[in-house]
């Protein structure tokens, strides 16, 4: 399962991600060509454009579904960066100060 603090820095902010777990297969390329690109330098795949049409949204999400290492996640915001707090599980939240 993709995991939103493990997102490579190139993608796009929106809703849907690949993290670090990308083993640069090509399935989200060919699903969803016209959101997913390739860092060439890097050897993996990263959302260049969110899906702006609700094929292109069906088209990220079957990217997503095939996924064979579950690198896509579709947990980011719609309008772009997640808050830090939900990035952080809780259990790995400081616990609070004492006043």
């Amino acid at each position: 399962m993709a995991t939103i603090t493990n997102r490579y820095l190139d993608n796009v902010p929106g809703k849907f991600y690949v993290d670090d777990q990308c083993i640069d297969c090509d399935l989200c390329r060919e699903t969803a060509p016209n959101n997913f690109t390739r860092n060439e330098d890097g050897g993996y795949s990263y959302v260049f454009k969110q899906p702006a049409s609700p094929e292109e949204e069906t088209l990220c999400r079957e990217a997503m579904e095939g996924c064979p290492v579950e690198a896509i996640g579709d947990d980011g915001t719609q309008a772009g960066r997640a808050t830090a707090d939900a990035e952080v599980a809780p259990a790995e939240q400081s616990p609070p100060r004492p006043a």
